[in-house]
């Protein structure tokens, strides 16, 4: 002991300049004896005052860190405890979270479910028993059961599907209560949490907690909560099925390659298992906008509904915020809920940005300003070209989405080469071991071994000329694949079937084509040729793709191409998970096919369009008629 410290000591002053920097917002100094330095949670003014037990339980006197994590919640968001933690001050948003789809995933297990021939697309199971808090409105139900799980032993029915495994051990990894997967860029928790906390996609601590390993996977980035989840936070679910989370930023999954090259020869490192080109972003992403930028509150937390599908959940479409060439922008929802971070200064509509001090001016094709307490309409803002395509030709603005132009891509994974090994088994994402923190249930260590291991691979990917068809508002919309299911099932090294496919209650082959807004919105549209000339594109397929050489050890278990969605006399193939949705029918595509024919001679003109013009001098007038047939 130094002359100084004995002094100090003396006067009692030693363990005070000693003694850990406790934080004056947490009363709790036993947690902080080991914590020193963890950020206080939220700063607002209720939360402020929370100290780490009151989310946490445990002991906040102890300070041996068996005592202390006695009881203990390592997340007390997770829907198992939330009741008990932030559901007392926020019980009505607990309670709708239950029911929306980002917990119940009743759209992705139906739709799974259709393509394996074990229901109609009606959704009737949920990750959990679950029934609705309100009733009536398209698209839902009053209640939802929980998956069944699936018996080898037993022969295949609509209660004993494979289908069910495949969901219960891949699918449902991506449900809120779930932890998630455990691998670069999947990293999450489970709960509120698994969007209020952020994770980079490394998922290692950067902040003060003395505790924690800064080299430890599976940490949030912070101890804090964010308000404002970030595209990244978005897209640790958001990277399967539509891939929406991972196109809107303009990232594509590649074949595997993991080039260029780094420095050192090796691979691109990978996020979510794969390796990704990078392509055009949404123009929104480029902005700076972020997913709950144009995503209210009721399609993220749930509004006491269970909806069967996510376009029946949807409260936003383009025209929320950009109006169309007839009516200006309604900023509101569906609903009629007003969107409060829009507003009209003058006859310009302003975004201020979630949480950012920042604020755009939305593009309006009807610009618009209120007079008198009236908004009184002014003249179309738009180019030559979007003149005609919107103005001239209405039939596109009555009959398509605005993406359905807008997209200028589209992720396209075909072939899903799904295979189950039934002598080993496997983590169910719905099942956990008995015993311990009831928080980290959904941990993917905690896993019951209810299901079975599965592997998964691809047929090939492409990103251009994605097909369109009708979706469940009888409008013409981009499609993908999802899901082109081809299941083989074996028992070690025994096989037990090859490659099947299924037929759905309608009839139609389990290899399906689906609806999406595919989130990669470009100001430049897609080509009159584009859409007009292309096969592909009127879901008949490219007739390149040869199905038959590709399954060299049997006869191919289908006998169309991967990209034919419907034959040329409308005949259906593939299925549509989606209520209402459809491929285009013969009549459809012999108009498209007209115009096509029409645009083959008149493109060079069409290029010369000028609004003012008169109509002998722009484009065809033939094309027009065809279109507005």
């Amino acid at each position: 002991m130094n002359y100084l410290t004995k002094i100090l000591t003396g006067c009692g002053l030693a363990a005070a300049l000693m003694a850990p920097a406790y934080a004056a917002w947490d009363s709790d100094k036993g947690c902080l004896s080991c914590h020193e330095g963890i950020e206080q949670f939220s700063d607002t003014k209720v939360m402020s005052k929370l100290s780490c037990t009151k989310c946490h339980n445990g002991d906040g006197k102890a300070t041996e860190l068996e005592l202390a994590h006695k009881e203990m919640w390592a997340n007390p968001t997770d829907l198992r405890v939330v009741d008990q933690t932030c559901g007392k001050c926020h019980k009505k948003e607990v309670a709708n979270a239950k029911t929306s789809l980002h917990a119940t995933s009743a759209g992705k297990i139906s739709g799974t479910r259709y393509d394996f021939g074990a229901q109609t697309r009606d959704s009737i199971h949920a990750t959990y028993d679950v029934k609705a808090l309100k009733t009536g409105r398209e698209g839902t139900v009053a209640e939802l059961t929980q998956l069944p799980s699936y018996d080898p032993t037993k022969p295949e029915s609509d209660t004993n599907s494979i289908g069910d495994d495949y969901l219960r051990n891949q699918c449902l990894r991506c449900h809120i209560w779930s932890d998630g997967h455990q691998r670069d860029g999947d990293y999450r928790a489970s709960g509120c949490a698994a969007c209020h906390v952020e994770y980079s996609n490394a998922a290692t601590y950067e902040g003060g907690d003395k505790a924690i390993d800064k080299t430890q996977k599976d940490r949030p980035r912070m101890h804090k909560m964010s308000r404002v989840p970030s595209v990244t936070q978005c897209q640790h679910c958001h990277n399967r099925g539509g891939r929406t989370g991972m196109s809107y930023a303009g990232m594509m999954e590649s074949d595997g390659y993991g080039t260029p090259f780094k420095e050192n020869g090796g691979k691109q490192g990978k996020l979510h298992g794969k390796h990704y080109n990078f392509l055009q972003a949404d123009l929104h992403y480029d902005a700076g906008l972020t997913c709950v930028d144009c995503h209210t509150k009721n399609e993220m937390h749930g509004d006491g509904y269970l909806y069967e599908k996510k376009e029946y959940a949807l409260e936003i479409r383009c025209e929320t915020c950009h109006g169309t060439t007839e009516s200006p922008a309604t900023l509101a929802t569906i609903h009629g809920d007003p969107m409060d971070h829009l507003e009209r200064q003058g006859d310009k509509v302003i975004i201020n940005l979630k949480g950012q001090d920042r604020a755009l001016e939305v593009p309006q094709l009807m610009p618009a300003e209120e007079k008198n307490g009236q908004l009184q309409s002014l003249p179309l803002a738009l180019s030559p070209e979007g003149k005609v395509a919107m103005v001239d030709i209405p039939v596109h603005m009555e009959k398509l989405e605005c993406h359905t132009c807008h997209s200028a891509w589209a992720p396209q994974c075909y072939g899903c080469h799904a295979k189950q090994d039934i002598g080993k088994s496997s983590g169910d994402w719905l099942t956990a071991k008995p015993g311990g923190d009831p928080s980290k249930a959904s941990h993917k260590s905690n896993r019951a071994g209810d299901a079975f291991a599965w592997k998964e691979s691809r047929s090939y990917v492409r990103w251009d000329s994605p097909a369109l068809g009708i979706n469940h508002r009888g409008k013409v919309s981009t499609y993908v694949p999802g899901c082109q299911v081809f299941l083989t099932q074996v028992n070690g090294e025994q096989g037990i079937i090859s490659n099947k496919t299924y037929t759905t209650k309608d009839g139609t082959s389990g290899i399906a084509h689906n609806p999406i807004v595919p989130h990669t919105t470009s100001k430049q549209s897609r080509t009159c040729t584009d859409c007009h000339t292309n096969p592909k594109v009127w879901g008949v397929g490219s007739g390149i793709y040869d199905i038959q050489r590709n399954f060299p050890d049997g006869e191919a278990p289908i006998d169309f191409e991967l990209e034919r969605i419907v034959d040329e006399q409308g005949m259906q193939l593939q299925a549509t998970n989606h209520k209402g949705a459809r491929p285009f029918n013969k009549a459809e595509q012999q108009k498209i096919q007209r115009v096509g024919t029409c645009i083959a001679c008149h493109a060079a003109e069409a290029k010369k369009l000028n609004a003012d013009a008169p109509d002998d001098i722009t484009h065809s007038k033939l094309i027009r008629q065809q279109m507005n047939k």
